[in-house]
């Protein structure tokens, strides 16, 4: 048998963060008016290569055409929403998980991106998009004339 501290405050303190959470509109939120832009954020992976960034977001279930990138002002913007399934409920309980609705992550870029070149695919629920480099100038040796 195995004998288990009980501190409830731990639970109180557990509510506690969790509304938090809840009321932050910062996270996916419109600071000045407090709405809330979206319901959750896809998982990011972002890769810097010496000719690009490489930014993998994990979005299962979302359709192509449910998903919005946008590059203005150095910030890139990935937007769009999970569709909510439309189940009838029964009587036996269930336990939903996965979020639905809107999603939304901005990053902000370098200056040494190149916007017209960025790229973005989307294979077995995972989203890659390309931001190339610009190419940089390369330093030049000068020969003195005599």
């Amino acid at each position: 048998m195995t004998l288990m501290r009980y501190e409830p405050f731990n639970l109180l303190s557990q509510f506690q963060r969790e509304v938090n959470r809840l009321l932050d509109t910062s996270r996916f939120g419109d600071e000045e008016t407090g709405h809330s832009l979206a319901d959750w954020a896809p998982a990011v992976d972002i890769k810097e290569e010496p000719s690009q960034f490489v930014i993998h977001a994990d979005l299962p279930g979302v359709e192509v055409k449910d998903i919005d990138i946008s590059l203005e002002n150095g910030v890139l913007t990935l937007k769009g929403q999970r569709a909510i399934e439309q189940k009838e409920e029964t009587e036996s309980y269930r336990r939903v998980e996965r979020v639905r609705g809107t999603f939304l992550r901005r990053f902000s870029l370098p200056d040494a991106v190149d916007a017209e070149k960025v790229s973005a695919k989307c294979r077995d629920g995972v989203l890659e998009v390309l931001v190339p480099k610009r190419e940089t100038a390369q330093p030049r040796r000068i020969t003195i004339e005599a």
